[in-house]
């Protein structure tokens, strides 16, 4: 249903059973996948696909141009996957093309009210981002991460997948994947607290698996060694498994230092 009062631009696309509440604005280049809901005064401005059985919720605004002062008006574009809920006052812009022009959120994502995803962010499935969370540009987070509320995330910084922040963290380092961390601004010492091993077993990691990323975890974040040091010692010292192999990767190919 589209409800008369919304605003639907003659080039925006709506796949069948779209819903469009009233007062809800649909610019040009816009594509909204089979069984999309966009509630009442929600915006979707412009350059902006949209996958099937999203919600995108009231006053929420997709697509708006990147708060980048280099953004010249280029041709650039937001990804939504299947199966979102974007709640209410959510913010999600556009890429830069310095920044590869896309701006992504992956399948199954739930972003809660007044978060906020800036430009050429790219973030993967299933994660949960919690109430006034803001990513700022060229973030990464990986799939089935979970960001707590009013966590700052400072540009280019990298979440890991299955990885847990807590609320109120300011993030200015990459936090590895499948850990639990809490970042206080100025924060001096620890910022990482162990396995996220609720998250883990949730997801049917083996108690094996558990078992060889604690090890690496010692390893790299507690042991007091350099870096280098403690990569070459968690791959000699650890299962060839292919969570040790990603966690490895991940640390080694840092650009902004990780959290320990």
């Amino acid at each position: 249903m589209i409800h008369p009062t919304a605003i639907i631009d003659p080039g925006a696309v709506l796949g069948e059973g779209v819903e469009v509440g009233a007062y809800a604005m649909i610019g040009p280049r816009v594509t909204l996948r089979e069984g999309c809901r966009v509630g009442a005064h929600a915006i979707i401005e412009s350059h902006a696909r949209v996958g099937k059985d999203t919600r995108v919720y009231s006053f929420a605004s997709i697509g708006s141009p990147p708060q980048d002062l280099k953004y010249r008006g280029e041709e650039t574009w937001v990804e939504i996957g299947e199966g979102c809920t974007i709640r209410e006052y959510v913010t999600v812009n556009r890429g830069t093309a310095a920044g590869g022009g896309v701006t992504r959120v992956g399948n199954g994502v739930l972003l809660m009210a007044y978060c906020h995803v800036a430009h050429d962010c790219h973030v993967g499935d299933r994660v949960i981002v919690a109430n006034a969370a803001t990513l700022a540009g060229h973030v990464e987070v990986g799939a089935k991460a979970i960001i707590g509320g009013l966590v700052g995330v400072h540009q280019f910084v990298r979440i890991g997948s299955f990885a847990m922040v807590g609320a109120l963290s300011g993030l200015p380092l990459d936090i590895p994947p499948y850990v639990t961390a809490v970042v206080a601004r100025g924060q001096k010492g620890r910022g990482l607290y162990g396995l996220n091993l609720i998250g883990l077993r949730r997801n049917g990691f083996s108690e094996e698996t558990i078992a060889e990323l604690k090890k690496a975890y010692r390893i790299l974040f507690r042991s007091g060694l350099p870096m280098r040091e403690a990569l070459a010692r968690a791959a000699a010292e650890t299962a060839p498994l292919p969570e040790i192999r990603h966690l490895l990767d991940f640390v080694q190919s840092s650009k902004r230092g990780v959290q320990r």
